[in-house]
This record gives C-alpha cells, sequence and structure tokens, in this order.
C-alpha cells in the first residue's frame, strides 16, 4: 500500500496544500486518475470542495471527480488510482462513506494497487478508527471503525499547548484518558506541517516538526522525521 497522511491542508502563508504537492507527486508517480471524498466539509457544498482540491492539484495533472457526482460510487472506487479523501468533520465524513458501502471499496482498493491521499479527517479516516479525532461528534457515524489501512491511530493538528489562564484539558490528558480506556491502541499525535508517508509496510514521518508516539502506561517518545517503528496492516 501507498499512502500519504497529512496533519492539515494549509500552512500560515501558503496556499491551499501547497506544503503537500513535492509529496502528493512522489506518491502519485504515474498515476493521474483520482476520487475525491468530500463528505468531512460541512460548512462548504462539496461540489465547491471538490473544486477547490481540483484547483490546487492541477499542477499535478490529475483528473479529479467527486465521488458524490457518481451513480455508482463503489464501481467507481474499484477502478480509481488515487483515492483523495479531504479534511473537515471526521464524523460526518465516517458516516457518509458507510451509508454508502465505500468504507470496504476504499480499503480494497488501496490495498489493491491505488494510492491514497487523506488530510486531517482523511488522515484519521485511515487508521483503525476514528477515536483520535479532534472534531466534534455531530452526526452518529454507526460506529468508530474506519478503514484500517495502518495499525496506529493519527492524531492531526496535534499540539500540546494552551492559551493561557485555558483550564481544559492538554491534548496529552485526552490521549491519555483515551489509552487508558483502550490500551491496545497506538497513537502518533502529527503536528500541522507534517505528514506520513506509508510505503508497502514501512512508515515515515516527514515535516519539518517532530512528532510524538503515545502508547498505554508509557511516556510519550519524541518521533524525529525519518522512518518509524510502526509496521501497516497489508
Amino acid at each position: 500500500m501507498e499512502l500519504l497522511l497529512l496533519s492539515n491542508s494549509v500552512l500560515p502563508g501558503n496556499g491551499y496544500l501547497d506544503h503537500a504537492v513535492d509529496p502528493m507527486r512522489a506518491l502519485l508517480k504515474d498515476r493521474r486518475k483520482a476520487l475525491f471524498v468530500p463528505f468531512a466539509g460541512v460548512t462548504v457544498p462539496w461540489d465547491d470542495y471538490t473544486a477547490r482540491v481540483r484547483q490546487a492539484m492541477a499542477p499535478l495533472g490529475v483528473e479529479l471527480q467527486g465521488v458524490h457526482t457518481l451513480d455508482n460510487a463503489v464501481d467507481a472506487v474499484g477502478r480509481a488510482e488515487v483515492i483523495i479523501v479531504g479534511g473537515g468533520n471526521t464524523f460526518n465524513l465516517l458516516k457518509c462513506c458507510r451509508e454508502r458501502g465505500l468504507l470496504s471499496a476504499i480499503a480494497g482498493r488501496v490495498r489493491g494497487g491505488a494510492a491514497y491521499i487523506g488530510w486531517s479527517a482523511g488522515a484519521n479516516l485511515a487508521c483503525p478508527t476514528i477515536c483520535t479525532t479532534n472534531d466534534m461528534p455531530i452526526v452518529d457515524p454507526g460506529g468508530f471503525e474506519s478503514l484500517g489501512l495502518v495499525d496506529f491511530q493519527i492524531n492531526p493538528h496535534y499540539t500540546n499547548q494552551l492559551p493561557a489562564g485555558h483550564q481544559g484539558e492538554t491534548r496529552n490528558q485526552r490521549l491519555a484518558e483515551l489509552l487508558r480506556a483502550r490500551p491496545e491502541m497506538t497513537v502518533i499525535g502529527l503536528p500541522e506541517g507534517d505528514w506520513l508517508e506509508v510505503d508497502h509496510g514501512q512508515t515515515r514521518l516527514a515535516g519539518p516538526y517532530d512528532a510524538v508516539l503515545f502508547r498505554a502506561g508509557q511516556e510519550p517518545v519524541t518521533l524525529k522525521p525519518g522512518p518509524t517503528p510502526l509496521p501497516t496492516t497489508f
């Protein structure tokens, strides 16, 4: 499997997906026909979301089609060269994919050779569950299980900082709560600007920042950009 899992879509002072152009080009190789899954978009119309991503990927020569426009989305997924899943609300994304029968279709196609690109909610969807999203559960997705393309969880937009005077829990505290309830999980806190490249069983952290690895009963471990000791599911 070949996956590109990005923490976010925009960096300060940059255009939409600008920081992802080079890693996307490396992943795409000669693939050009892509399906875009816009269901994480809640306050933006899916046609508009698709158009924005199409424009961002135009320099790469990608032919992008929104999966929401197709009469037989499952069949189209089965023929896709690239599957792209955008960010937004992860609960809405999972609900819409599940209702349309796309979870098994996407997972099967990626295991069959299609490339997968996802950012934020789209990165969460590649994990075994969506339990490490930062989003509000605005809809009931019918269960938390997602694509299971990797064996670990991603917490996108990761930061452990709190505004001065804020009395809420830090991100590390929230993840500690998760791991107390789900000690079998491994979580990567992925800062904005970073991404994970998954290539046939090897996972590589890339970007300008260190990530953080969380496991139950252990202190958080700093991950430097480069290969990470995390196998992926085949």
